[in-house]
């Protein structure tokens, strides 16, 4: 069993056959897959497969804090596996998104919440940008 399929049962899910497939889907992921891209990558490894089965489980994988569920203002939904903490820059121009960590930028969230009476508990960000022209 696979760490990630160990954290599903630990959290209460039954382990069906199109459930592995899925986390093997959502695992070997480079991207961000839309609930689409899991399903025609999911298909290919288990023809039997349903879309609704692809729903369900993410929708499921999504209540239990297994992955976590972005918008990024397409107007679908993109999934990610909830390992670790990083945010996103999504190219506006050709829809990349692109993972960064910065040390300095989580201490400085830190600091805002505290200067404003809070501690962080939880958040989220996403920047939106365009690439840069070449001079």
């Amino acid at each position: 069993m696979t760490e990630l399929e160990q954290r599903c049962v630990d959290a209460g899910l039954k382990m069906t056959g199109q459930r592995r497939v899925i986390l093997e889907v959502l695992g070997s992921a480079k991207d961000h897959p839309s609930v689409e891209d899991v399903y025609e990558r999911a298909k290919k490894l288990d023809k039997s497969i349903s879309i609704a089965t692809v729903y369900r489980t993410l929708g499921l994988l999504d209540e239990l804090d297994l992955v976590t569920r972005h918008e990024f203002q397409e107007g679908y939904s993109r999934y990610e596996l909830n390992q670790d903490h990083h945010h996103h820059l999504v190219d506006l121009e050709t829809g990349k998104v692109i993972e960064f960590q910065n040390e300095e930028l989580e201490l400085l969230k830190i600091k805002i919440a505290e200067e404003l009476g809070y501690e962080l508990v939880d958040h989220r960000l996403e920047l939106y940008g365009k690439k840069l022209k070449k001079k």
